[in-house]
């Protein structure tokens, strides 16, 4: 896995161009998401919304990774595969997680959310919780800070929340490649690890469980779930290291 570079005012328009596409794209999955669709139906819409846009899957094929959307639901914590036979219900969790290549660039981002809504405490801690990590994460980013600042700013805040984080899945550098160093976990020890740097594009990306911390992986080989069944959240995004602090690049999302 290469080291995520100093990227060019090229490569970086590249990038902010794929993360427009890859907003719109999570936005209108978001919009649409019903009772009854389809995971695969999912797939279809983003892959009709991404050609639309001008924009290359990044996922497809990645590893031998069979479609260009991870849809995973309720107890699944990432890479789901769709399947024409997997219907979303009402108040399932479902996450999205989606790539997009633009002039040779990768954006990668995620969200999750409830399908036909869910106000219960459990869910609404879940979710706010880890998204509110993401953004805590974010917030401390620009030239200079080490990767266990970001690391531990992030758990700080999925512990306040009381929150199970997966630890043996990271976020991690991206743009030339989908996956590139550093890796970001999502605990750690500020004043520790590799110097991001201006130019620099990482993906950062909170897993938490309302559960148990330890996952498993099913017979496709792709997804991975909470060995406890408990329900899980992944929220992604990503950003672009500055003087002064981050640059989401998949603004809408």
């Amino acid at each position: 896995m290469a080291y995520t570079t100093v990227k060019t005012d090229k490569e970086i328009e590249a990038m902010r161009v794929s993360g427009r596409m890859l907003a719109a794209v999570l936005k209108l999955l978001k919009d649409k998401t019903e009772p009854g669709m389809t995971t695969q139906d999912a797939a279809q819409l983003a892959a009709r919304e991404l050609k639309a846009l001008g924009g290359e899957p990044a996922f497809l094929g990645y590893q031998g990774f069979p479609s260009l959307l991870c849809v995973s639901i309720n107890d699944e914590v990432v890479h789901g595969i769709p399947s024409p036979d997997r219907e979303l219900k009402s108040e399932d969790l479902v996450s999205y997680d989606f790539g997009v290549k633009y002039q040779g660039m990768i954006t990668d981002a995620a969200i999750t959310m409830a399908v036909d809504g869910n106000d219960s405490a459990e869910i609404k801690r879940l979710l706010d919780g880890t998204y509110q990590a993401l953004y805590d994460g974010v917030d401390i980013i620009k030239n200079g800070v080490r990767v266990g600042d970001l690391s531990a700013a992030i758990e700080k805040t999925l512990k306040k929340h009381k929150l199970g984080i997966v630890r043996e899945l990271v976020g991690h550098g991206v743009g030339h490649h989908l996956h590139e160093e550093p890796n970001i976990p999502n605990y750690g020890s500020a004043g520790t690890g590799p110097v991001l740097k201006t130019g620099m594009t990482i993906a950062i990306e909170p897993m938490t469980t309302l559960g148990g911390e330890d996952i498993g992986m099913y017979a496709d080989g792709w997804t991975v779930a909470t060995a406890d069944q408990s329900l899980s959240a992944p929220f992604e995004h990503t950003v672009l290291v500055t003087d002064g602090g981050a640059e989401r690049l998949n603004i809408d999302s």
